[in-house]
């Protein structure tokens, strides 16, 4: 394996842990506000109809026992291992504030839990509930945020229902209160070039973001843009363009945000397009040569050196 040029989730979690830390993805059965009537029913053009999770809340499972089956998954596997709980489906903060509070009851006293992470939008913030978060007792809180595009025209034609200001207020809401953001972004979005993807990133770096995630544009069953697709109204970016955009971001990016994900993990039996989204092992080897060929680095474009401490070896990254 390369040295690592780029700052990798599982070199976060050796640096802040001293151990290795792996995700136990989790389903609070959360609605979100484009998908009840809150705003709409028609749900972000993109977005699946599970949400990208599990879709165990619909068979009765509580989170804690979610979380007990995940980790029993890996023990005896892996020493001196433990575990961050990713509440993904939907958005888990839209709601009543008790709402909230009641799911990270849940999370009292289960064994080897080192923080959580929870999927929202921006717009299901406020203050109470920031304040639950902020006094959690976690060793670690992360809200993963999806912001997608820094543009609204863009927000506007896939749906979000909230601006790019709204993102920044709750993003800078939340580093007050030491509640650590992930962004989610993504490349490719209808009516986007790479200049605006730019635009993205540099928006993302004059914010106190901890940690991004960059999907690539794909298209799942039932959705809006499979409609687009399927019409020939929709370009998807090729494999190889794809690669050269995610590259380009991550010599842009602050080399303190932690690269989460570095493309898109849709399932088998929901992808329409491109297949290549299917192959994330090469994707991710691919972005790693590209970055050794070019000795390149994440912040380079920002004249920044190699920080040392990239060149430890990651042995997960997500």
């Amino acid at each position: 394996m390369s040295p690592n040029r780029f700052y990798p989730l599982s070199v976060y979690f050796q640096r802040c842990f001293g151990q290795r830390i792996r995700k136990i993805p989790l389903d609070a059965g959360s609605s979100c506000p484009n998908r009840d009537g809150t705003l709409s029913r028609s749900g972000c053009t993109f977005c699946n109809q599970m949400g990208s999770g599990t879709g165990l809340a619909r068979t009765g499972m509580s989170l804690s026992r979610q979380y007990l089956a995940g980790r029993q998954r890996f023990v005896g596997r892996a020493e001196n291992t433990r575990f961050l709980g990713y509440i993904q489906s939907f958005s888990n903060t839209h709601g009543p504030a008790a709402r909230l509070r009641e799911l990270l009851r849940e999370f009292d006293g289960l064994p080897d839990l080192a923080g959580l992470a929870i999927g929202t939008r921006p717009d299901c913030l406020d203050e109470e509930k920031l304040k639950i978060l902020q006094t959690a007792p976690f060793e670690e809180i992360w809200l993963d945020l999806g912001l997608q595009s820094a543009h609204d025209r863009t927000l506007e034609l896939i749906h979000r229902g909230h601006d790019a200001a709204c993102f920044a207020t709750w993003v800078n809401k939340a580093a007050e209160r030491g509640i650590k953001v992930c962004a989610h972004v993504i490349t490719g979005l209808p009516g986007e070039n790479l200049a605006d993807f730019e635009q993205t990133i540099a928006f993302v770096n004059s914010l106190p973001v901890a940690g991004i995630k960059i999907h690539n544009l794909y298209v799942c069953l039932d959705t809006a843009l499979e409609h687009a697709w399927r019409s020939g109204t929709l370009e998807l970016l090729s494999r190889e363009e794809s690669l050269a955009w995610l590259v380009r971001a991550i010599t842009l990016l602050r080399p303190e945000i932690v690269i989460q994900r570095m493309n898109s993990d849709p399932g088998t039996d929901e992808l329409v397009a491109p297949k290549w989204a299917l192959e994330k092992a090469g994707f991710i080897n691919a972005v790693k040569q590209n970055l050794l060929e070019a000795d390149s680095w994440q912040g380079k474009a920002l004249g920044l050196p190699l920080p040392a401490w990239f060149n430890l070896q990651g042995r997960q990254h997500s």
